[in-house]
């Protein structure tokens, strides 16, 4: 290769260009003031909805606060406010602060996904990499299969899939949507539930990051066969394996002073978060560039982060404002884009059940039987099918993309919110029916964290 000739500029252009249609908006109408007015009172609700709702999802329905947070942003979005209030709900969420919005939420969640990082058990992981690996892959293959299997019936309805698009790509979507596991929100189901120093919990999380690599890459290559080019695929998969190659290979080396300075002074300085934030902003960046996801860049990177005092440093002065400021708008931004009323005949009903039904058994039942292939026993098993069936907003993410690209249309779109929302809610009772109650009992697991129920 030339490198004389390699055009900088041009690569550059190719990153910043549009990466896709904006959201509807008419932006020059807006002045700074009025975005300023706007957020801050979109924050404000925002914060209120996620603390109330979450707090009634833990007390009368036994669900972490997460669940509620994801709960809360459907229903500040059109699917409830702008169903009943459909004039306030446009004033406080007017069209032309979704992007704004959507900035917001990227920085919580991948801010989020950094710290899950910095906790992730290395050395779990290499005890559990076969069972990880065999779940990862039993998650992936058994939805396509199912995929495989429903979505020529699907495609044959009119209105659930573009006009025009082939059985293959619209298998290898749908694929992609069943295979996912809610990566940033397992994080918080882990974490809320004690999991996060445990075996059960690396193994569970490790895979669910494969799965929604995977994921990811097959959108991909859907996006390149429906009109973006075979590039688009090439980029996303060819540049988040070399970038997170970079990371594993040579990061814990270059990150290491940042933990020797933490330890010798101890305490974490300005300066020191200072650089830690920019590493993270440049991992997110690229992951985000190639077309994967800025959130598997803060991850990555989290993974490699020194330990000890350094890790709980940064998490003391980090986590509270990510968590209760930040990542509320990334479950919003989400439910603003979610209408479960399009779900509006028994046919349709029928159908989105089916859907249902298909990926729990597709998912749960394939991580449960490679767990036990893999030497797991049942109760342990159980407990990993259990988390890994869950999507959260993962999946509200990859369809919000779907439709608007036009792959799918609306009514499969309130389908597969649905299986998001219920396979989501079905993760914590049933980790705690299978697993989490017994362990708790015998002391095998500790007790839920007293911060995680505030």
């Amino acid at each position: 290769m030339d490198f004389n000739n390699i055009d900088l500029v041009a690569i550059l252009a190719d990153v910043f260009a549009k990466h896709g249609p904006a959201a509807p908006a008419l932006a020059q109408t807006y002045s700074p003031t009025d975005f300023s007015v706007h957020f801050f009172l979109q924050l404000a609700i925002i914060i209120l909805a996620c603390r109330v709702v979450g707090w009634a999802g833990r007390k009368f329905l036994g669900q972490p606060q997460v669940v509620g947070e994801m709960i809360a942003g459907v229903i500040l979005g059109p699917s409830l406010f702008g169903l009943f209030m459909p004039e306030a709900q446009a004033a406080i969420f007017p069209k032309e602060m979704k992007n704004v919005l959507y900035t917001g939420a990227q920085l919580g969640v991948g801010l989020y996904m950094f710290l899950v990082g910095t906790t992730l058990r290395l050395d779990h992981f290499a005890t559990k990499a076969k069972s990880a690996m065999g779940v990862s892959v039993a998650g992936i293959a058994a939805p396509f299969f199912i995929a495989f299997l429903i979505t020529p019936i699907l495609v044959g309805i009119p209105g659930l899939f573009a006009d025009g698009i082939s059985t293959a790509n619209a298998t290898l979507f749908m694929g992609a949507c069943i295979a996912l596991t809610a990566f940033p929100m397992l994080a918080r189901i882990i974490n809320e539930q004690g999991l996060a120093n445990t075996s059960l919990g690396t193994l569970t999380l490790t895979a669910g990051a494969f799965d929604d690599a995977a994921s990811w890459c097959v959108l991909a290559l859907v996006l390149a066969a429906f009109g973006a080019g075979p590039g688009v695929a090439v980029l996303a998969i060819g540049g988040g394996v070399v970038w997170a190659a970079f990371i594993m290979l040579f990061g814990r080396k270059l990150l290491a002073p940042l933990g020797r300075i933490v330890e010798r002074e101890g305490h974490m300085s300005n300066t020191v978060l200072g650089i830690t934030l920019i590493c993270f902003c440049t991992s997110a960046f690229v992951m985000d560039a190639v077309g994967i996801h800025a959130i598997f860049g803060g991850f990555i990177l989290g993974a490699v982060m020194p330990r000890g005092q350094f890790a709980a440093e940064l998490k003391k002065k980090v986590e509270p404002l990510t968590v209760i400021l930040l990542l509320p708008m990334f479950f919003t931004y989400s439910g603003l884009n979610t209408r479960l009323d399009m779900i509006n005949s028994v046919e349709l009903l029928l159908i989105a059940l089916g859907v249902l039904l298909a990926s729990v058994l597709a998912k749960f039942g394939a991580c449960y039987l490679a767990a036990r292939m893999a030497g797991e026993d049942n109760r342990t098993a159980l407990g990993i099918g259990a988390l890994m069936n869950s999507r959260g907003l993962m999946e509200l993410i990859i369809i919000n993309i779907g439709l608007q690209k036009g792959i799918i249309g609306p009514a499969l779109f309130s389908m597969l919110v649905l299986m998001a929302v219920v396979t989501t809610m079905m993760a914590t009772p049933l980790f705690e029916l299978f697993y989490g109650r017994k362990a708790r009992g015998s002391g095998e697991l500790a007790a839920i964290p007293a911060g995680s129920r505030a």
